[in-house]
């Protein structure tokens, strides 16, 4: 196999004021260094925080903020224990398909297998299960039947771990619409990273559901974290001064003479990154590892592992053999992650990349490898900073921004923290670290005021949408969800913010969600999905069932019979068309190189929705554009085409590709239930799942 990785390290010769790197450290890190080293091995005594936890979620609703590896899954298994001991059932809610399936692992080690079930939309096992582990977007959808079928939620505790997602610009809705609508009756535990407002997210949910929330704020870390800047000459410094001014961290005097120097060292030419294998060289020697990068990029994290030398492991034989086992025993039942492009550097340097670009299940491997201390540093984007549990003794900073899906922006506090939370190992390390690196897109400024900053507030990210609209008219009258909408984060958030004498009264507050409401309500009746008296019609019965992106497009889609009814390839590559996602687009595609039967259906499809879309643009709704790319992708792949080869044509990556799968495959398990509407999609789409559901998705 040929090598394109650098086997050992060679000197480096001064050139464009880039210095040789030659591990050193300033005197004063003595001391700090002195605490390296792993805790003495006690018992585990649950933290006063942790018991005040369990108190109150057994009296009242309980939030919980605390920084990260702090011990808040302990509360939640603990919580879980004290309900399934009394006959009871739990509910716990996660943001991630993955940290519900790693979630769901650990529970079904400690109660049982029997005893846990999960619900993903990928996975639905064991559903009668006293403990159900699931994604908060099941969670709201089981809500939604509740109340539709005017039964009570079959639980007798909910937990929803990542609480601070309430703020998330894409899915907090999903947690607003939770946290509204589940009944007073039953307890809500919510776990998250610290949150700048909890008083107030406290306040509006005893307002919403009128009983006490009492709020439990840890802010010590688990594992002290200390500040470290590395010199482009490999010199470890303290990043901030020893002396506060006027009570704040600032940076330290020798590295504002050296970043305000015109002719300041380099550690990489521009446009280039870091030596990276000599800057883990630098940590190994002052044993800082194992480290987490952040990257700004999935291009960056892969490129990294070139960088990097196989030095390490080849010096200590002993665990590159361990490594070695453990590899060949996690992949032996997945014959296509044992032949990933990766695996050599994995195996001979200890050191991975880890990024939404790659399979899940490589992930996985990598995740695991981590979390047992067996790989030297992982490159990252800083996406892995919230849900993963892999701590390293040092985190490295390469950038003070962070790209947001759009453009970069600076970092937040809270960004910062979760971040610097996987610096220290809890029961691993006495301290933790987090090391920044000098470069044309650092602010060291920024980096001294965010280590002590408070964390940021979480704001409400409630909107309306048609989804929203068809669920609740299934179970209440427009008064009952104007009442709903009143009881908003949002309309509770515009009260206590008004800095005028006279505040806004809940319904001046929730106006312009009732306008919005109002807006979706009467495109609803234009289209025959409402009755002229707001109750839905037949047709918007069955759409209220569509919980996927644009519904109503879907919808229509099955009004006009244009899916095709006994095709499963076929019926799968349309659906992808419908999946939302940034990377399909058809850009430079050839179009004879489409299938004349696909290319015929989709063009149908797309002709038969475009005077409805045009019907949404201009009344202000957005409209789907709809792509061939994905549905070419999904077809060769339902076609039987091998991985390798859909990956090309589609010049997805793995992760991407694998996510247009899930994503169809979810939109194409509501159709199975619309039988009553179209009894041919519904079991043509049964079908179709199992073309696209296979490895190396499955393994």
């Amino acid at each position: 196999m040929k090598k394109r990785y650098h086997q050992k390290k060679a000197p480096r010769a001064p050139k464009n004021n880039i210095p040789e790197i030659k591990p050193g450290a300033d005197k004063s890190l003595k001391k700090v260094f002195s605490k390296i080293g792993v805790p003495d091995d006690t018992p585990f005594r649950p933290d006063p925080f942790q018991i005040e936890a369990l108190h109150a979620i057994q009296k009242s609703d309980c939030l919980v903020t605390a920084p990260t590896g702090s011990g808040k899954t302990w509360i939640a298994e603990t919580a879980i224990s004290n309900i399934y001991q009394n006959g009871g059932k739990a509910w716990y809610a996660s943001p991630l398909k993955a940290l519900s399936n790693s979630i769901h692992a650990g529970f079904s080690e400690k109660f049982g297998p029997k005893n846990v079930g999960i619900l993903t939309g990928d996975r639905k096992e064991n559903t009668d299960a006293p403990i159900i582990i699931g994604t908060t977007e099941i969670l709201r959808n089981h809500l939604y039947d509740a109340m539709h079928k005017g039964q009570d939620l079959s639980t007798d505790l909910v937990i929803l771990d990542e609480a601070h997602f309430l703020g998330d610009e894409e899915r907090g809705v999903v947690w607003e619409e939770i946290m509204i609508y589940l009944p007073a009756r039953i307890p809500l535990l919510m776990l998250s990273a610290t949150i700048g407002n909890a008083s107030q997210i406290s306040g509006w949910l005893e307002h919403v559901r009128h009983r006490k929330c009492i709020v439990i704020e840890e802010t010590t870390r688990p594992v002290p974290l200390y500040p470290l800047f590395l010199y482009p000459n490999g010199m470890l410094s303290p990043l901030i001064s020893s002396k506060p001014v006027s009570g704040k961290t600032t940076l330290n005097k020798k590295i504002i003479s050296h970043i305000s120097s015109k002719n300041k060292q380099l550690l990489s030419p521009p446009g280039k990154l870091p030596p990276m294998g000599e800057i883990i060289d630098v940590l190994k020697t002052f044993q800082l590892l194992p480290a987490i990068f952040f990257m700004k990029s999935r291009q960056d994290c892969d490129l990294s592992l070139n960088l990097c030398s196989e030095e390490n492991l080849n010096n200590n034989p002993d665990r590159k053999e361990r490594l070695s086992r453990r590899i060949h025993t996690l992949l032996k039942n997945n014959h296509h992650i044992k032949k990933h492009k990766q695996r050599w550097q994995l195996e001979h340097m200890g050191v991975a990349s880890h990024h939404s670009g790659q399979l899940p299940a490589w992930k996985i491997l990598i995740e695991t490898l981590m979390a047992e201390g067996l790989l030297d540093a992982i490159f990252a984007t800083s996406t892995v900073a919230a849900g993963v549990n892999f701590p390293a003794r040092t985190v490295v900073i390469l950038n003070s921004d962070r790209f947001n899906g759009v453009e970069f922006q600076s970092l937040s506090s809270t960004q910062f923290h979760q971040m610097t939370g996987r610096a220290g190992r809890r029961g691993k390390d006495n301290i933790g670290f987090a090391l920044a690196l000098p470069g044309k897109f650092m602010d060291l400024h920024l980096l001294s005021r965010l280590i002590n900053a408070p964390p940021s507030p979480i704001f409400s990210r409630i909107r309306i949408n048609f989804s929203m609209v068809l669920n609740l008219l299934l179970s209440h009258t427009t008064h009952q969800i104007r009442e709903l909408l009143e009881k908003s984060f949002a309309a509770y958030q515009l009260i206590h913010s008004s800095k005028t004498n006279r505040k806004p009264h809940l319904k001046e507050a929730g106006a312009y969600l009732w306008d919005s409401f109002q807006q979706h309500l009467e495109f609803l009746k234009e289209n025959n999905y409402v009755s002229p008296k707001n109750e839905l019609t037949k047709d918007g019965e069955w759409a209220s069932k569509l919980r996927i992106d644009h519904p109503l497009m879907i919808a229509e889609a099955f009004r006009l019979g244009i899916f095709p009814e006994s095709n499963p390839a076929m019926l799968a590559a349309l659906t992808a068309s419908f999946v939302n996602e940034r990377e399909n687009v058809d850009d430079h595609l050839r179009m004879d190189q489409i299938p004349k039967q696909l290319l015929q259906n989709f063009l149908i499809i797309k002709k038969s929705l475009r005077s409805f879309n045009q019907n949404l643009l201009s009344k202000g709704f957005p409209s789907k554009p709809l792509y061939m790319r994905p549905a070419k992708t999904i077809y060769d792949w339902a076609m039987g085409d091998s991985w390798e080869r859909v990956l090309k044509t589609s010049g997805l990556a793995e992760g991407d590709l694998a996510r247009l799968i899930l994503r169809t495959s979810d939109n194409l398990r509501h159709f199975r239930n619309l039988f009553e509407v179209s009894p041919g999609v519904s079991e043509t789409s049964g079908k179709s799942i199992e073309a696209i559901m296979r490895g190396p998705l499955i393994s």
